[in-house]
């Protein structure tokens, strides 16, 4: 979104090298949202509500506004009202993050983008930060775009992924499609699903069975087997 200039390359946003008029890049940063890996490093205002209120008052907002879409976005998120009046930094770290996500999504961007979202979560913790996350790209119908190395989060809610390996994209398609080549992946040290390591297996030694993603669709895979006793492994 514009926080670094690159020493190579371009950045498009829509087909548009955002770097071709420099003194318009504060408008892209109003259109692409981040969300960094630690929010200590996003939150610095005195109250919660003020933090969140930042963004959307830099946009040109009146304060009745900008309060307005900070208390949608704090809710949107799970952040209880009794929370807006606290510091930041007395949050716990799960909240410190919702707090985060809550000042980007108030700007309303055409792209949200996620550094390693769950870091640090606990399993309940990530799965509900996860489904707000879902949510809001339903409700919004904004790009999502997920860092993560966790290969779960990104089979369970990326509709397309892009693997980079030593700065370089090395894949871009549909997630099935990418985990499907799931020995490239730990090749590169990209451990994937345990569901879809298991098929994958199941696949090499012979068995017609897909390398699907949830256990959902492995049950599927797997029921035709369990009926016939395995008799359809290769010979």
């Amino acid at each position: 979104n514009g926080l670094l200039r690159p020493t190579s390359g371009t950045v498009l946003l829509n087909g548009k090298d955002i770097w071709a008029e420099p003194k318009k890049i504060r408008s892209v940063r109003f259109r692409v949202g981040m969300v960094f890996q630690y929010p200590e490093h996003q939150l610095f205002e005195e109250t919660v509500l003020k933090d969140i209120c930042f963004g959307p008052g830099n946009m040109g907002l009146s304060a009745a506004q900008a309060e307005e879409r900070a208390r949608r976005a704090a809710k949107f998120v799970g952040l209880d009202d009794e929370l807006l009046g606290k510091s930041p930094f007395e949050l716990s770290g799960g909240q410190k993050r919702r707090a985060a996500i809550a000042g980007v999504i108030a700007m309303d961007p055409d792209v949200l983008v996620l550094d390693e979202p769950t870091a640090g979560l606990d399993p309940q913790g990530r799965d509900m930060l996860l489904e707000q996350i879902s949510a809001y790209h339903r409700a919004r119908g904004s790009t999502v775009i997920l860092v993560s190395h966790s290969m779960e989060d990104i089979a369970r809610f990326a509709d397309r992924v892009l693997v980079m390996n030593e700065g370089r994209a090395v894949m871009l398609d549909k997630t099935k499609n990418v985990f499907a080549r799931g020995r490239e992946l730990e090749a590169m040290g990209l451990r994937v699903p345990q569901i879809t390591s298991i098929l994958l297996t199941l696949r090499e030694k012979g068995y017609p069975v897909r390398p699907v993603l949830t256990v959902d669709e492995a049950v599927e895979e797997l029921r035709p087997l369990l009926r016939k006793g395995g008799a359809h492994h290769a010979q």
